[in-house]
């Protein structure tokens, strides 16, 4: 059997300050769109990257454009060295499905980072118009986590957000849900309950305005149909087959579930034998380990990584 290849890109909550330096500092090409998202973006992106302040770069609108370029600079370097075999297939968790998009050719980077940025910006404006939170549920299943949420909610917004491995769901909604839902977590048989630094109820109906502002993006954004190489979508573990699914499941990603446990269960049933994750720090490679352990998965978060690959 042929070895099956996926790229996947890790989403907001993985930025760090120091990202991406050891490659705008050594690879030309990674230096070329760190450069190119500084005029993109109309601000100096890459010192944010390279020098924080950590608050400003953990922000919402400065995140997502970050950790995109970061990833795109990562998966740039490693192709122009020849270290990875083509992929099969893209993912991308919550914002990493752009990155995704763009590796697999379906976006240029160019439209790539407009989407992201427009997208960061437009979450925060929500964010600041309604008042939620979100909260890490760790040792719960799915079902049991959903009748949390209805108790916390008392008529208010609550509900599941991210399904990101086995023990760990997110949920959102509204700050007093959430605040409740932290009391009572224990109640259902969770371990522990974790609130999460996020400015919103981000994955929840209280993002609406933003996929709103997002979808009039999308419209006038160049999205190819897939070609040789699949992304699967977020919001349903399908992969997509046309531009029009993508523009629908871009938009419906801010206000709907992210279900990333089934993407990866998904692609191991599909074949997939060896992982790349490109990009800031190591959260999928952690998610993995909980999703199957014995998966053949290699991080590359840094120049250091890099090598390691060249050996």
């Amino acid at each position: 059997m042929p070895e099956k290849i996926a790229y996947i890109f890790p989403g907001q909550g993985a930025q760090l300050v120091g990202m991406g330096k050891d490659f705008y500092e050594s690879e030309p090409i990674a230096k070329e769109l760190f450069d190119k998202a500084d005029k993109i973006t109309g601000y100096d992106l890459s010192k944010i990257c390279f020098e924080g302040p950590e608050d400003k770069l953990n922000s919402t609108t400065m995140s997502q454009p970050a950790i995109y370029t970061v990833s795109a600079a990562i998966l740039e370097s490693l192709k122009s060295k020849g270290l990875l075999k083509q992929a099969n297939v893209t993912a991308g968790l919550s914002l990493g499905e752009y990155t995704a998009l763009y590796a697999a050719g379906i976006i240029s980077f160019e439209d790539g980072l407009k989407l992201v940025q427009k997208r960061g910006q437009a979450m925060q404006a929500a964010a600041d118009a309604s008042k939620g939170s979100m909260v890490s549920i760790i040792g719960l299943e799915q079902e049991a986590c959903e009748k949390l949420c209805v108790e916390a909610a008392e008529g208010e917004l609550l509900s599941c957000a991210n399904f990101n491995c086995p023990g760990q769901i997110v949920i959102t909604g509204s700050v007093d849900a959430c605040k409740r839902a932290l009391g009572l977590a224990e109640k259902y048989g969770a371990m522990k309950a974790v609130e999460l630094k996020v400015a919103g109820a981000f994955h929840s109906a209280m993002m609406q305005p933003a996929a709103e502002e997002l979808k009039q993006a999308i419209a006038h954004s160049k999205i190819n149909d897939p070609a040789d190489i699949a992304v699967i979508a977020n919001v349903n573990a399908e992969y997509y087959q046309n531009q029009d699914q993508i523009a629908q499941g871009l938009e419906k990603q801010l206000t709907g579930t992210v279900l990333w446990q089934k993407c990866m269960e998904k692609l191991l049933a599909d074949g997939v034998t060896k992982f790349y994750e490109i990009g800031p720090n190591k959260v999928l490679t952690g998610l993995m380990r909980r999703i199957s352990r014995r998966t053949d998965i290699v991080n590359i978060s840094d120049v250091d990584s890099m090598k390691k690959l060249m050996e």
